[in-house]
């Protein structure tokens, strides 16, 4: 029987490339359910991916789409958990045993 070790490493990246296109795709498809006058995206939501790691996506697609970049909420909370998250992992990769 083959296995093949999966590095927690590679997990890990897998994870947040996934998670940040989810972010940004949700900042889009709730731009285009705002446009269309659909049922929208909530708020809590996109804060939620970004905070599980789609930081990056949630910001990117801010811009891309042009969505929710006028809330201040918004403006300065992505940007802020992003910047956490990038000090924690920065902390977590320059303090290992």
């Amino acid at each position: 029987m083959w296995q093949q070790e999966i590095k927690v490493e590679y997990g890990l990246i897998l994870y947040l490339v996934l998670v940040n296109l989810i972010g940004f795709a949700l900042m889009g498809l709730d731009k285009w359910k705002a446009k269309h006058k659909k049922w929208r995206i909530a708020e809590r939501t996109l804060f939620g991916i970004a905070i599980a790691g789609g930081s990056l996506g949630a910001w990117a697609g801010m811009y891309v789409f042009r969505h929710k970049t006028r809330h201040w909420y918004f403006a300065v909370g992505m940007p802020l958990i992003l910047a956490a998250q990038a000090a924690a992992a920065w902390f977590m990769i320059n303090n290992t045993i």
